[in-house]
């Protein structure tokens, strides 16, 4: 594991969000959803596209706070133009269980 130092920790923006909608991403090469995000304040909604589908439906995200970066640039998923990465761990089966808060937090509120 490479070590980075405080300073290249800090450059990395992680917030916490509201979905807001989710839709399923049949354009997809890997099965995915498509997310738009509420990161709140100055960053707004931002749309992100998630291989998350083999524990969520779009139907439940909705409402669901998630953590994501939001400083790194946008990136092409087929049609769709995803604008943060939403962060989550791979369980036993390597599908992604979303990184979420445990309390109530403010959509915007950065990792510190």
């Amino acid at each position: 594991m490479a070590e980075i130092s405080y300073d290249d920790f800090v450059k990395v923006e992680i917030r916490v969000g509201t979905v807001t909608r989710a839709e399923p991403f049949p354009e997809a090469r890997k099965p995915a959803i498509k997310l738009w995000v509420d990161y709140g304040g100055t960053i707004g909604i931002k749309k992100s596209s998630a291989q998350i589908t083999a524990h969520y439906d779009p139907e439940a995200l909705v409402g669901k706070k998630v953590m994501g970066v939001v400083n790194f640039p946008p990136r092409q998923i087929g049609p769709f133009m995803s604008e943060v990465l939403v962060l989550g761990f791979a369980d036993a089966n390597g599908d992604i269980v979303l990184a979420v808060p445990d309390q109530p937090v403010e959509n915007g509120a950065q990792l510190c």
